[in-house]
């Protein structure tokens, strides 16, 4: 067999294989993260959750196969090792990036929920201290 043909096959088992891991570590450990961003609502959570996996899986394997070809063949074994470390090293930047993309998304959209949870007051107002409120913050009176 043909070492650039070996390569390619070493090359797609292990890429395949970090994809799904990464893509099931991230599922698993996503839904806690989803459901709080939701709000709760686990039914949501579990949805955008497979939607998230879905997008993962097409983008990391389209990327995978696009950057298969290698344009100068492999001659020895030296060369196989540098072509597959060049290769699975940037799938492995890939996929982090990637999930770093994600983590920033959801956190920014978690946030946002934060801030608008902490806009509202703890407890309803009881009064208006307007200019006719005679309360303690209030102008004095004229001629006091």
């Amino acid at each position: 067999m043909d070492l650039t043909v070996l390569a390619y096959v070493i090359y797609l088992l292990v890429s395949v294989a970090l994809t799904v891991w990464v893509a099931r570590t991230l599922s698993r450990n996503g839904k806690i993260f989803l459901a709080d961003v939701l709000r709760g609502d686990e039914k949501l959570a579990d949805a955008v959750n497979h939607l998230l996996v879905v997008g993962f899986y097409l983008l990391n394997l389209g990327f995978v196969t696009l950057y298969l070809k290698n344009a100068g063949g492999v001659a020895d074994a030296r060369q196989l090792f540098e072509a597959l470390s060049v290769k699975t090293g940037t799938v492995l930047l890939v996929l982090g990036a990637m999930h770093l993309g994600n983590v920033y998304a959801l956190n920014r959209i978690r946030r946002r929920h934060l801030m608008e949870r902490e806009q509202t007051p703890p407890v309803p107002p009881q009064g208006w201290a307007g200019p006719g409120n005679q309360g303690p913050w209030a102008a004095p009176a004229a001629g006091k």
